[in-house]
């Protein structure tokens, strides 16, 4: 039988929470999905890396969802400048996400007003035409969210699954999202 003695367990209590401590922040880091390793085909989530902090284009609303739509600077560019119009097209690099949540009344206002509640989804475009030329240089993923689970999951298994939906704007270089006056 080993016979610790209480000054010899007193001395390694320290050591024994370094481990279990590292065990639990590493369990952590294992259990924590990285969206930006999901990929749809050639389109990867990680081409959106940042997109939290892309200029607002639009929001809108479903009976069920409000949604924001969001533009890196390229595409932002483009908005500034007419796009999408009659037979102009977008430049390469440009990229859009749309945020999707279920919708609830905030209590705290002294008006009527849906607020963001529960995410439900974000879903991304991207233009590259050498990437993806069968859809005229456009890429299309949803990335339906988990609460449950805090996890992302593709919808699909490639990146045209929106380009039967966005032939109908074909002449605003699919694109359906116009950029109102501010």
């Amino acid at each position: 039988m080993l016979r610790i003695s209480k000054a010899g367990a007193l001395k390694n209590i320290p050591a024994i929470v370094i481990v279990l401590s590292l065990a639990v922040v590493g369990g952590m880091a294992l259990a924590a999905q990285d969206r930006y390793t999901l990929k749809l085909g050639k389109l990867s989530f990680s081409d959106f890396k940042g997109y939290e902090d892309w200029k607002n284009v639009a929001v809108s609303q479903t009976e069920t969802q409000l949604k924001v739509i969001l533009a890196n600077d390229v595409m932002m560019k483009a908005y500034r400048q007419g796009l999408p119009a009659d037979g102009k097209f977008f430049p390469e690099g440009s990229k859009i996400v749309k945020i999707e949540w279920s919708f609830k009344k905030n209590t705290v206002s002294p008006y009527f007003v849906q607020i963001p509640d529960t995410l439900k989804a974000v879903d991304v475009i991207e233009k590259d035409t050498k990437r993806f030329p069968d859809t005229h240089g456009w890429a299309y993923g949803d990335f339906n969210y988990d609460a449950a689970s805090d996890t992302f999951t593709p919808q699909g298994t490639d990146s045209n699954c929106g380009y039967a939906c966005h032939t109908t704007v074909a002449a605003k270089d699919y694109i359906f999202t116009q950029y109102p006056k501010r």
